[in-house]
């Protein structure tokens, strides 16, 4: 089985960091094939960034469906580009922000999200709520970490990550905390250790749930929204993201 993990933004050692969890948790057999975005922003903070770490998710999710991968997974909380990658695809899609989401709802009633910037709270509460699991979301708090900030040891995230986490649970009586940010994933288990609850990865999820997918034969439907782009022309500088229709 061959999972293509991709990063939506261009930064090649949080990809490293990704890729090393996401190998951590696959099942004998799996091959992470990961991929960092040839184009568009550093991170991605907020919706500007978001939307200008499009073209280089879907030009990613492209090549890799051409080369016949098994699954891709977004390795973005916001779970960037997710709807539009699925209908480019016949091959599963996982979002690791709505994979988290919904291994946090198997073992817990009631979760909460510790992010990296405020700005990304609305994002992430938008997305539980088109999930249909904001009800089982005790709250989503930010760390006032700088997604880069994740790649410098000396930064001091990980202490005001744990300190979020440690609020979560005393004043939001969260029973479980998802980690906001792909960025974040080897903190799991030791900050899980110190606080005594499940604290959860959506890198890890992504690939259990996307291994289960292609195990059991499901491929992304394509009754409905997530039908092939109809082919029609793009001008300027999308013109080579042009569909060619099926």
């Amino acid at each position: 089985m061959r999972i293509h993990l991709v990063n939506p933004n261009t930064t090649r050692s949080m990809t490293d960091k990704i890729a090393a969890a996401a190998r951590a948790v696959a099942a004998p057999g799996t091959d992470i094939v990961a991929a960092t975005s040839s184009m568009g922003p550093a991170s991605i903070e907020g919706y500007y960034d978001d939307a200008l770490a499009l073209p280089g998710l879907l030009a990613a999710i492209a090549a890799a469906e051409a080369d016949g991968v098994d699954a891709h997974i977004i390795a973005c909380f916001d779970d960037t580009g997710l709807d539009a990658a699925r209908a480019l695809a016949r091959a599963p899609v996982v979002g690791i922000g709505e994979a988290g989401f919904h291994l946090a709802g198997l073992i817990a009633h009631r979760f909460a999200v510790v992010t990296t910037l405020s700005r990304s709270i609305p994002v992430i509460e938008a997305n539980l709520h088109r999930y249909g699991l904001d009800r089982r979301c005790s709250g989503v708090r930010a760390s006032d970490v700088a997604v880069l900030e994740l790649e410098d040891p000396a930064s001091g995230a990980r202490e005001r990550i744990s300190a979020e986490i440690g609020r979560a649970i005393a004043q939001d009586r969260a029973e479980a905390v998802v980690l906001g940010c792909a960025g974040m994933a080897d903190l799991a288990l030791a900050l899980a250790q110190e606080h005594g609850v499940p604290v959860i990865d959506g890198v890890a999820s992504a690939v259990t749930l996307a291994e289960a997918l292609v195990r059991v034969g499901l491929a992304t439907s394509k009754a409905g929204p997530y039908a092939p782009p109809r082919a029609k022309a793009y001008a300027g500088r999308l013109a080579d993201f042009a569909p060619p229709g099926n």
